[in-house]
């Protein structure tokens, strides 16, 4: 039997696959079309780039929060 090659993830599925994963929801059917169609570099890329914003977003909020307090 041939396998139909299917299209690889776009950069919007790949977003949303990784904020899923970040609040820790995600179903079967997803995380099986990411294991299957995704690669792991966009995976890996994208997740470092939400975390560093996650990590600048803590740090302004607490910078701002410091400002006003003090």
């Amino acid at each position: 039997m041939e396998q139909k090659e299917q299209p690889a993830l776009s950069l919007f599925q790949v977003m949303k696959s990784v904020l899923g994963s970040f609040a820790g929801v995600q179903n079967d059917e997803t995380r099986e079309r990411d294991f299957t169609r995704g690669r792991p570099r966009d995976f890996i890329l994208v997740g470092l780039i939400f975390t560093v914003l996650f990590v600048l977003s803590v740090w302004g909020v607490v910078s701002l929060v410091m400002r006003v307090a003090l």
